[in-house]
Order: structure tokens, then sequence, then C-alpha cells
């Protein structure tokens, strides 16, 4: 692991060592367009069929609207609905939908369309990976072209929150089939062409119904390789990298005049997932015993050169429903040794690590490795791309004992209430605290449950809670209006500008 890290660090070095010398001075020249790298390529377009976030940081907002949206502060903001009222029971929702809003195939916004795409969200073979987002609404309402009414079967307090999802936007009935390769959407940009294992091209949508977008044209460029992502940057072959996969590299771009670099929060809670289907994690022995031979610290350390906040249930700590629970099972390989023993654990026992694409799953899963054999398992680490992640680990046969992800869907501890989730947790007392949870609308009140859920979540050692994953962007200097902090999985690009 060291010799690995080592030899790209040091490979990297020599790389910003020769570019980071005298620079060629030519004249500015003004920019209309951007060039955005991203690390992960999407297994396609459509943000309603599908959980990677990979697809939303392409197409939310920019190509796809809900009826609310999610702004830069996390707050909920009007989208294609302009205004909407709440029943004094708080059982009913009616939405006004903007006028003049078009699809960019020029086919008009409807409620019919509003109706047909929560229905499909929900229906027995819908893709749709947040099915939980919709499951208050009882019936679905549209008695005119402009108004949608929602009937619900329990109060839910994050209603209008939900709709700010990318899983919950508004398709055309006509174009839904195709969206996952052509999508046709609302928003101030137009899908151009998808170009397999190099880019997404975007063009400003000359019929939007909002403020037009200072972009004329935006492209997603798929640079998996963290040096390569420095390279391009250095080069400027790409105007900004959102989340740079290089953190080591940070220092260097935070002295060159040329760049600027935002340091934000995410939404997203990085865990060591234990299939709980497998009968050696459903002892909850072994389970406390794989978190207590996890250094937090020094897999933040190893894997992000310090980028990261360490939690021990999942939940943000930017939240102020958050609490702090890394002590519940603090790191001690001793006390992990005794209870592997006491659970009868024979040294040199099996896990396979299926590892996906990002910097963190990837070094990360050599640290966390590294540690668990030291308290006596050995442990088989197995990269996988996106695709396969998905069809192995999160779908399918749930084949795998150990995985690393970050969940970046926004306030999502609600996961653990899921059946036949890829983890395998399954907790009645959960599941009836996350029901009286969607019923509560007083934040006070939630927050206080949100803590009990956390400490269910520690208490039971569900996973290996590893750290709040950091946003760390790096960008042309000229380039304003970037999102610092990511309270929803987007790289929303309206109020973006070069100046």
């Amino acid at each position: 692991m060291k010799r690995q890290l080592g030899a790209f660090t040091l490979g990297l070095a020599i790389l910003l060592g020769l570019t980071l010398g005298p620079a060629v001075q030519t004249p500015a020249q003004a920019k209309t367009g951007l060039i955005m790298g991203v690390t992960l390529e999407p297994p396609h377009l459509d943000p309603t069929a599908g959980a990677p976030a990979a697809i939303d940081e392409i197409v939310y907002a920019n190509v796809f609207e809900g009826l609310t949206r999610i702004d830069a502060q996390g707050q909920v903001k009007p989208g294609l609905a302009e205004r909407w009222v709440i029943e004094d029971d708080g059982m009913t929702y009616r939405f006004i939908l903007r006028p003049g809003v078009t699809f960019h195939d020029g086919a008009a916004l409807e409620a019919s369309d509003v109706k047909f795409s929560f229905e499909r969200a929900v229906a027995d073979d819908s893709e749709n990976a947040q099915k939980g987002l919709f499951s208050a609404i009882d019936s679905i309402e549209a008695p005119d072209d402009k108004t949608v009414i929602l009937k619900l079967n329990r109060k839910e307090g994050l209603l209008l929150w939900n709709l700010g999802w990318g899983d919950a936007v508004i398709v055309d009935p006509a174009s839904a089939a195709d969206n996952k390769t052509h999508p046709i959407g609302t928003g101030p940009f137009k899908f151009v062409d998808w170009t397999q294992g190099d880019q997404v091209r975007l063009t400003r949508n000359p019929d939007y119904w909002g403020t037009a977008a200072a972009l004329d044209a935006a492209t997603f460029k798929f640079i998996p390789d963290p040096a390569a992502q420095v390279a391009a940057l250095l080069a400027g072959d790409v105007d900004v990298i959102p989340n740079i996969g290089a953190p080591e590299a940070v220092a260097q771009f935070q002295a060159d005049p040329r760049f600027q670099v935002l340091v934000g929060t995410t939404e997203g809670e990085t865990i060591l997932a234990m299939n709980q289907r497998r009968p050696l994690l459903q002892d909850v022995r072994v389970r406390r015993a794989i978190q207590h031979a996890i250094d937090r610290q020094a897999v933040i350390d190893g894997a992000m050169f310090g980028f990261g906040t360490p939690i021990g249930s999942h939940f943000a700590p930017h939240s102020p429903a958050y609490t702090d629970l890394t002590g519940v099972t603090p790191y001690d390989p001793e006390k992990a040794k005794a209870l592997l023993a006491e659970a009868g654990v024979a040294p040199g026992t099996k896990l396979v690590m299926k590892l996906p694409p990002p910097v963190y799953a990837r070094r990360g899963g050599e640290v966390v490795a590294a540690q668990l054999q030291a308290v006596g398992f050995d442990v088989d680490q197995i990269p996988v791309d996106w695709g396969q992640w998905v069809s192995e680990v999160f779908k399918g046969d749930h084949d795998f004992d150990l995985t690393i992800v970050s969940h970046t869907e926004p306030l999502d501890i609600g996961i653990y209430a899921r059946d036949d989730y890829y983890f395998g947790y399954d907790n009645p007392a959960f599941k009836e605290l996350m029901l009286k949870i969607d019923g509560v609308s007083d934040p006070a009140q939630r927050n206080t449950l949100y803590k009990e859920a956390q400490r269910m979540l520690a208490d039971d050692a569900v996973n290996g809670f590893l750290f709040q994953l950091a946003k760390v962007a790096v960008a042309k200097k000229e380039l304003k209006g970037l999102w610092a902090n990511a309270p929803i999985q987007a790289n929303d690009l309206t109020g973006v500008k070069w100046e």
C-alpha cells in the first residue's frame, strides 16, 4: 500500500514540477463555454432510473427539473411549480405550475406530465432508486393543465424537499423511454451528444422559461484517473474539477494564481458497508470488531490527505440534527480481537471487499484492509467499475462482504429502513422510528428523533461509518458561481459564468 501511494505521489510531484514552471503568457480570450472534468461516467442519463450520483451530477438542474429545487444553501425553492398551498391538515398539497414551460422537444409542460412522472416512479416495473420519496403520496390529481394536487396517506414533513431530488424530476411521457441515452427535460441546457468513454455535451436552451444560462455550452469530460485530472487542469484542457481526485495536489493549486480552490461539505457519508446477508456479518460482535479495527483519521489521511470529517453514524456533521457518535466504537484493535475471539472467528477468516472507482474507495480500501488484517482477517480487495458495483453489490445477488461507498443523497438515513437494501439491515424498531419521523413537521422534534435514529445505527454497528466526504473543487480563477458545498448531488451550472 505504501509503495503504491508513494509511487503515485512521486509521479504527481514530477508532473507538477514540470508543469508549474514558467508559464507562457497568452492574451486573455473571452470564454462562453465550460469544460468540467468529472470522475465517473454515468451508466445512463435518466436520473429517475438509477442510483449513481454520476447521473445527477450532469443532468440535475441543467437538463431536468422538478416541482421544487434545492439551491446551493440546501434550501427548498420553487422549480417547475411557481407556488404551492398546503391544506391545514398537512395532507393535501396543491401545486401551481409555471406558465410557458416547454420541454426541449417543444412539448408544453402540463399537469398530466407531473402525474405521469410520479406514477411512473412508483410503478412495479420502475427503475427509480428512491421510491421512498413518493411513499407518502396516496393520489395525484390534475384538475387542469397547470394544477397538481397531491393527497397524502400520512403527514410528510420533507415532501417539498423530496420533490427537489433528481429522482423526482418531471419527464414527458412522449420522450421518457429514451431519456437514458437522449435526455429531454425542461432545464436551461439541452442535450447535444454523449461520446461513450469521453464526454457529454450540452448547449444553452434558447427557450428556457427562466433566466437564461450565462454559458452557451457545457461539456462534461470523464477523467477517472487523479493524476490525469491534475494534468488536464494544468494544461487548460478543463476549466474545473468539482471534486478533485488528487487531494495531495490541492496545496499546489492553492499556490498557483491561475486557480481557485473551493473547500466545502457534501452529504456524502462514506461507509464501509457490511453485507448482513452473510452469516459472519449477522453477528453484531463481528460488526463491532470491524468498527473497532478502523482508525477513521488514518483512513482520512491515507485516502483523502486529511480532507474529511470522522463520523460514527449515518448523518452529516453540518446538520443541526447531527450527534457525534464516533466514541461508540473507537479505534481499539485489542477490543476488536477480543470480540472476534468471543464470536469464534478464526484468524485468517476471509472477507471480500469490492471497491468502486472513486479515490476515497480505492485508497480507503487499502488502508481499511491493512487495519482489518491487523486484527486477523484476510481481506481480498477487488476493484470493480461502477457498472459492476451496481450489478454485483447494489443490485442482483449482493455478492460481496464489504464495500466502501459514499452515500451522497441528502438526508438519507431512511435507507436503513428499506426492505432488501444492499447491506441487508432489517430492524423493525428502526423502521418504526423512521415512520414516526416522517409524520413530524416540527424541526426541533424531528432533530431529536434523528439523533435517536443515529444512536440506533451506531449501537447496532450496522456499517463501518468512516467519514463525511469533503468537496474540494479546483477551477480557473475567472470562473464564478460554482457551488462550494454539495447539499445535493449536482453540478448546477445555472449561475456559473466567466468574469
